[in-house]
C-alpha cells in the first residue's frame, strides 16, 4: 500500500512539473497550442459529475404568538375590577377588566329619559290620529246620507208641487255643511299625521342617541377577543385608563400555537414549500426534535438581507415553547435541477477570477464558475459548482492558474486509489 502511494505521489509530481513547464512556455503566446516540437504534458483529470443534493441548513429562528394583541379600553374610566394577571388563561369573550365612567352613566340616564319622552309624544299623536280618523269616517257617512237625501228631492222637484223651493234650499245646505265637516277631519287627520311623522323622527334620533350612548357604556368593559393567556398587566384598580394610554392594560397572546418565523437565504429560497414540516430545536429543551409547517411565504426578498422571511405554524397544545423562543431551524434544502460537482482542488480561485479547467479535444479551456455547497459523497469531499458545464466534462483534478488556457494536454485519468481518497 505505501508502494502504490508512492508511486501516486511521484506520478502527481511529474504530471505537475509537466504543466508547470508547459505554461511558462505558453506565457508569450496564450492560447496556442503546443507545437509538435514541444513535450504535451499529461495532466490528470475527472469528470464532472451530476447528483441530486439533499442538504440540512442550521438557520436561526424567533418563535412568536399566534395571536398577540395589547388591550386598551375604548373610551376612557377608572378602573374599577381586574379579573385576570400574568399567566392566566383565559377563554374568548371572557371579561377581563371592568371601568366606571359617572358622566357616561349620566348621558344614559338622560338619553333614556329623552327616548322614552319622545316614543309617548310619538304615541299620543298616533291616538289623535285615530280620532281624527274615526271624526272623518263617521262625517264622511253622514255626507254621504245627505248627499243622497238631496239627490232625491231635486230629482222629485222636477215634479211642480212635490217638493217646495225652501225644502230643496234646505237639503243643499245641510249637504255643503256635512261636506265642510268632513274637509275639517280630513285636516285634522293630515295635521295629526304629520305629527306622528316627526315625533316618530325624533324618537329614531333619541332612541339612536341612547344606544350610541348605550355602546359607550358597554366599552368600559374590556373581553378577551379570543383564546389565550395573559403575559403582561400594567394596570390595577383605580387607575385612570383610555384608548390613548401610553401603556396597554393587558397584553394577550395566543400560545396554543406558534408562528416560526425564520428567514430564508436568498440561494435557497427555491428549496421552500408550502405544506412541508421542518424540524427545529430550542436550547430549553437538548436533544429534542420539534416540528413545524410551511405556512406563508413572504414571496419577496429582503434586499438589505438577502433573505425571504418564511412563516411556519407550529403546534403548541402543551405548552411547552413559548414566543420569544430562538430555534435553531434544520431547514431542508434541496435544488431545483441536479447539481454539477468536482473535487474542491479542481477549482482554481486567484484574485480575478474562480474557474476550473476543462480538457475539450486535448486542449484546455478556463471555464469560470460559482462554488457552491460542500458536500461528502461515499467518504469523497466534492464541491458544487455553477458554470457553462456539463455532466461528464473532463476536467483537471488540480486548478492551478500555472497550467494556461489553450495548452494541449493529455488526459489522464487518476488512479482508482486517487478516486477512492
Amino acid at each position: 500500500m505505501a508502494r502504490k502511494q508512492l508511486m501516486f505521489s511521484l506520478f502527481m509530481a511529474f504530471t505537475l512539473q509537466a504543466a508547470c513547464t508547459s505554461g511558462g512556455q505558453q506565457k508569450s503566446g496564450e492560447g496556442k497550442p503546443a507545437t509538435a516540437a514541444t513535450s504535451i504534458p499529461t495532466v490528470t483529470v475527472t469528470s464532472v459529475l451530476s447528483q441530486e443534493l439533499s442538504r440540512q441548513l442550521k438557520l436561526p429562528g424567533e418563535l412568536l404568538a399566534y395571536q398577540d394583541v395589547m388591550l386598551y379600553p375604548k373610551v376612557q374610566g377608572f378602573i374599577e375590577w381586574i379579573g385576570v394577571d400574568r399567566g392566566s388563561a383565559v377563554r374568548a369573550g371572557q371579561l377581563l377588566v371592568r371601568l366606571s365612567a359617572p358622566e357616561i352613566n349620566s348621558q344614559k340616564r338622560e338619553a333614556d329619559a329623552k327616548a322614552g319622552a319622545a316614543q309617548a309624544y310619538k304615541l299620543q299623536a298616533e291616538s289623535q290620529v285615530s280620532v281624527a280618523r274615526a271624526q272623518r269616517v263617521e262625517a264622511e257617512a253622514r255626507l254621504a246620507g245627505t248627499a243622497a237625501s238631496y239627490n232625491r228631492m231635486k230629482s222629485a222637484a222636477l215634479t211642480q208641487g212635490v217638493v217646495s223651493g225652501n225644502e230643496l234650499e234646505n237639503a243643499q245646505r245641510l249637504m255643503e255643511a256635512e261636506q265642510a265637516r268632513v274637509n275639517a277631519y280630513r285636516e285634522t287627520e293630515n295635521a295629526a299625521l304629520a305629527q306622528v311623522k316627526a315625533l316618530s323622527e325624533n324618537a329614531t334620533a333619541t332612541r339612536e342617541a341612547a344606544s350610541s350612548v348605550q355602546t359607550s357604556q358597554n366599552y368600559l368593559k374590556i373581553v378577551a377577543p379570543f383564546e389565550g393567556v395573559i403575559t403582561e398587566r400594567n394596570a390595577h384598580p383605580g387607575t385612570l385608563a383610555g384608548p390613548s394610554g401610553s401603556q396597554p392594560v393587558l397584553r394577550l397572546q395566543q400560545i396554543s400555537r406558534l408562528r416560526l418565523l425564520v428567514s430564508v437565504p436568498e440561494s435557497e429560497v427555491a428549496s421552500v414549500k408550502a405544506g412541508a414540516l421542518v424540524n427545529f430545536t430550542v436550547p430549553s429543551f437538548p436533544g429534542e426534535t420539534f416540528a413545524g409547517k410551511v405556512a406563508r411565504l413572504g414571496n419577496a426578498v429582503d434586499p438589505k438581507t438577502r433573505t425571504m422571511p418564511v412563516e411556519l405554524d407550529v403546534n403548541n397544545a402543551a405548552r411547552r415553547l413559548a414566543p420569544g423562543m430562538f430555534p435553531q431551524v434544520i431547514w431542508p434544502a434541496t435544488r431545483p435541477r441536479p447539481s454539477l460537482l468536482v473535487p474542491p482542488s479542481a477549482v482554481a480561485v486567484t484574485t480575478e477570477r474562480t474557474f476550473v479547467i476543462r480538457i475539450r479535444d486535448g486542449v484546455t479551456e478556463w471555464m469560470d464558475v460559482k462554488r457552491g455547497t460542500s458536500t461528502n459523497q461515499q467518504g469523497v469531499d466534492l464541491v458544487e459548482i455553477f458554470g457553462d458545464l456539463a455532466p461528464g466534462d473532463q476536467v483537471a483534478i488540480r486548478g492551478t492558474d500555472e497550467l494556461r488556457a489553450g495548452v494541449r494536454v493529455k488526459a489522464n485519468a487518476p488512479p482508482p486509489t486517487a478516486q477512492n481518497k
